[in-house]
């Protein structure tokens, strides 16, 4: 049985907030790991920064290595299947006690996670759209600037079913890399593409968001479920490793992922499933640094791949705790399936399998 992300959390929400006294004594060095990407790297830099500030007489180290989605650049994401592509090699590690942290880009984490380990932290998030970037010397400025034909480089489904619905002129590429190896590939002469469209954040932690041409925001382009926010993952039974995180957790950020992630697990949609959200809170009261109550909107959007069928709602309520934020989303999940959803979500699964059938075959 695999444990759910978000009830972990609920159940921690009810639990002491005070940090135990013991922790904050521990002769353990807590090593946080990620993948090895500079931008993997950054990002677990940021969580090791915070927990030095907020614990400064303990020890912690960091780890890298590379996982299988960082392995296979060759073939679509589309085609390679779920998010544990980035995370499982990962969570090994962190199971038997190699490591003591994972940090993940929250939109990388399937919603459910394997037995034994769980979400300790939600970070701030960063500005969640995506962005255009231009090739360099290109005078474009705006996705409706772009010739007919222009080819734009993206490996997200999502992005590419929303954008034809808009754009069915120009033609999208699959790219993958590290986002310095997309760039160079954007840039080159004798490069196929005009443009690319990436997450804002990733350029922002890279100091890259010089690059940002254009943001593309909804109702253009709904983003991933909780892009632009980070996530530590832990053992399930390293009570240490929990109390340090709780000093990381941003509320807001929290509530707004796990409505996301909520709807996200009602549509059983993946890492290349074309599911957009747009999440806002307001009139928010808290207690003891802990949100009590807000006024939750979510939207979420389920497009076809060749962007002809758009289907999307908006629902809005006043929350009082992580379960109602969670059920507000799987209420928008019901809605959405029940609009059509499914029916796309479908044929999505029976496109991926023949295409993928296709490509071994090729092999």
């Amino acid at each position: 049985m695999h444990q759910t992300v978000d009830d972990t959390m609920a159940s921690q929400s009810t639990k002491n907030q005070t940090t135990d006294e013991h922790v904050k004594t521990s002769q353990r060095t807590f090593v946080i790991a990620s993948r090895a990407s500079k931008l993997a790297q950054i990002q677990t830099n940021i969580v090791r920064d915070g927990l030095e500030v907020a614990f400064p007489s303990l020890s912690f180290g960091t780890s890298f290595m590379s996982t299988e989605g960082d392995k296979n650049q060759s073939q679509a994401l589309y085609l390679l299947g779920g998010k544990a592509l980035w995370t499982k090699e990962l969570e090994v590690a962190l199971k038997e006690n190699v490591v003591d942290m994972l940090v993940h880009s929250l939109k990388d984490v399937p919603t459910t996670l394997p037995d034994g380990c769980e979400i300790g932290a939600i970070l701030e998030r960063e500005n969640p759209v995506d962005s255009l970037v231009v090739k360099q010397g290109l005078p474009y400025k705006t996705l409706e600037e772009l010739p007919t034909g222009s080819v734009v480089g993206t490996s997200s489904v999502r992005r590419v079913a929303q954008l034809r619905k808009s754009f069915p002129g120009l033609v999208f590429l699959d790219v993958r890399g590290n986002l310095n190896t997309r760039l160079a590939k954007l840039d080159a002469p004798d490069g196929p593409y005009t443009a690319l469209i990436l997450a804002k954040a990733g350029l922002v932690r890279l100091d890259m968001g010089d690059r940002v041409t254009a943001d593309l925001t909804a109702p253009i382009l709904f983003h991933a479920v909780s892009q632009g926010a980070l996530a530590v993952e832990i053992r399930t039974d390293d009570q240490e490793a929990r109390e340090l995180c709780k000093t990381l957790t941003h509320q807001e950020t929290l509530w707004k992922c796990l409505a996301e992630r909520a709807l996200l697990r009602e549509l059983e949609g993946g890492c290349s499933v074309p599911v957009g959200v747009s999440t806002s809170l307001s009139q928010t009261d808290e207690s003891a640094g802990q949100l009590t109550r807000a006024y939750l909107t979510i939207t979420g959007c389920v497009t076809s791949i060749d962007g002809s069928l758009h289907v999307q709602d908006t629902l809005a309520q006043e929350v009082e705790s992580i379960q109602g934020v969670e059920e507000l989303g799987r209420k928008l999940a019901t809605t959405l399936m029940s609009n059509g959803a499914k029916a796309i979500l479908e044929d999505i699964t029976q496109d991926r399998r023949k295409r993928a059938t296709e490509s071994q075959t090729a092999e």
